[in-house]
Parts: C-alpha cells; sequence; structure tokens
C-alpha cells in the first residue's frame, strides 16, 4: 500500500486515515521516526500498556519497573 502525502513548510505532514485507523494513531499519539535504508520510518512509540508482560524474558521485574516509571513521566 502507497500513499502520497505532502510536507508543509514547517516540515509537518498528514498519516492518511486509512494507516491511523489501522495502528491505531490518534490525537496525541508519540511517534518514533527512525532513518532507515528504505528511507524515513515513523511508527507509534510504545507507551506504558504496550508493554504490559512484553519484557518478561529480558529484563528483570526492577528493570521494568524503572523503564515504566520513567514511560509514565513521559506520557504525563
Amino acid at each position: 500500500m502507497e500513499h502520497e502525502v505532502v510536507v508543509t513548510r514547517k516540515g509537518q505532514t498528514t498519516i492518511p486515515a486509512e494507516l491511523r485507523r489501522k495502528y491505531n494513531i490518534v490525537e496525541g499519539t508519540r511517534m518514533v521516526v527512525m532513518d532507515t535504508e528504505q528511507g524515513i520510518l515513523f511508527k507509534p512509540a510504545r507507551n506504558t500498556l504496550g508493554l504490559a508482560g512484553s519484557g518478561s524474558k529480558r529484563a528483570t521485574p526492577k528493570e521494568m519497573k524503572r523503564l515504566l516509571d520513567r514511560l509514565r513521566k513521559e506520557d504525563l
């Protein structure tokens, strides 16, 4: 699926509605912008809800708490 968008003078663009619905991107959604081999990649940033149970094999409970505390501060 390919969409063409326009970049404004301020460097802003609009994510097509179909993709916003598909990826649950709503007003206030934080996005990660990455420079990749194929070009620029925009993807929704992880939030505290999206992290539930995601790191049980990669981090200790103490490390996860520290990460969640930091993300909660960012969400405010």
